[in-house]
C-alpha cells in the first residue's frame, strides 16, 4: 500500500513520486550573446492548436536559466532514443550544443539534427511558478520524423516498447 507523506516537509519522496511518470526528453536551445547555448528539460507539454502553443519549465537555480528566462526565442527539441549522448553532453556544459550536429534555423536558432520533433517558438508569456517558471511559446514552424523517443523515469534513460497485448490464443 503507497505511504502518504506531506510533499511540503519531504521534497525527497516528492521528487521520488514525480519521477514515476515517465516522460519525453527534450533539449532546448537559444541563441546569446555567449553563442548558442543548450539545456536539457522534461518539463515539455503541449499547450494549444489554436494558436500553436507549447510549454517548458527551467529551474530557477539552473546555471543557464538567465539565457532561457530572457530569451525572446527558443527551439524544443523533442529527443530520438539515440540522442542520449547529446543530452548527456549538454547536461555537463551548458556550451556543448557547439558539438552536436546543427544547422541554423531562418531566425539564427540552433536546430539539432536527428531530434524526432523540433518546434521553433518566440516567447509568448512566461508564469512565476515557485522554484520553476512556465515559459510558453508560439510555435512558428515545427519539423517532425519518424523514430523512437528517448525517455526518462525514475532518474534514468530509456526508451519507449510499444505494448501488444496479449493474443486471445
Amino acid at each position: 500500500m503507497p505511504q502518504t507523506f506531506d510533499p511540503q516537509t519531504d521534497s525527497t519522496r516528492f521528487r521520488t513520486a514525480l519521477g514515476s511518470f515517465t516522460t519525453g526528453v527534450t533539449v532546448i536551445t537559444t541563441d546569446s550573446l555567449e553563442g548558442a547555448i543548450g539545456i536539457v528539460a522534461n518539463s515539455f507539454a503541449s499547450v494549444s492548436l489554436d494558436p500553436p502553443l507549447v510549454l517548458w519549465s527551467p529551474a530557477k537555480s539552473s546555471k543557464r536559466f538567465e539565457h532561457f528566462a530572457g530569451a525572446r526565442r527558443f527551439a524544443i527539441h523533442v529527443m530520438a532514443a539515440d540522442q542520449r549522448d547529446i543530452c548527456a553532453a549538454i547536461l555537463d556544459s551548458k556550451t556543448a550544443i557547439r558539438n552536436v550536429p546543427t544547422h541554423l534555423s531562418h531566425c539564427g536558432l540552433p536546430i539539432i539534427a536527428g531530434a524526432l520533433a523540433t518546434f521553433e517558438c518566440n516567447l509568448e508569456t512566461s508564469h512565476d511558478a515557485g522554484d520553476h517558471v512556465i515559459i510558453v511559446g508560439r510555435v512558428t514552424k515545427a519539423h517532425h520524423t519518424d523514430g523512437q523517443p528517448l525517455t526518462f523515469h525514475g532518474g534514468q534513460y530509456g526508451t519507449f516498447a510499444p505494448y501488444h497485448p496479449p493474443s486471445s490464443e
